[in-house]
């Protein structure tokens, strides 16, 4: 195994899978499985936890499958697609409800240009309480009109 290819797969993954948070949140979360995402949108609900959630559950398991897959069978692009999906949920994970929804305390003072974008497009996305007319569909990267003051 090279090691380029491994680093290629890894960081080619990453970047996927912000295409797939992407059209999973527009045509999956904003569509069919409403009913999961709504509660993000509009608190109904006094746990910390949301139904909301089981999509980041979803994509743990498809990450443990190609970690599986890697050690139990000849294919090894399965370990830097499992790592790099995990890397883009880890990075999710920071950048939307820590540093966004403050589901922990933390960051709450970054106010860098990227941190400021990141946060304006989200902000835009949550104006919208219902599954219609949503926009900014993405987390990590953004529209460029965000970052604009």
């Amino acid at each position: 195994m090279n090691t380029l290819y491994w680093i290629l797969i890894f960081l080619g993954t990453y970047c996927f899978m912000e295409f797939m948070a992407w059209f999973t949140h527009k045509y999956i979360m904003h569509g069919l499985l409403w009913s999961l995402h709504k509660d993000h949108h509009h608190k109904d609900h006094d746990s910390w936890f949301e139904r909301n959630d089981a999509f980041f559950i979803f994509y743990a398991v498809v990450s443990i499958g190609f970690f599986l897959l890697w050690k139990n069978t000849s294919f090894w692009q399965g370990l830097p697609i499992g790592l790099g999906i995990f890397a883009y949920g880890l990075s999710y994970f920071i950048v939307h409800d820590i540093f966004i929804h403050q589901r922990f305390k933390l960051f709450r003072n970054a106010n860098n240009w990227y941190a400021k974008g990141v946060r304006r497009a989200h902000k835009i996305h949550h104006k919208h309480l219902g599954k219609q007319d949503g926009e900014c569909f993405g987390m990590l990267f953004v529209p460029f009109k965000y970052f604009k003051k």
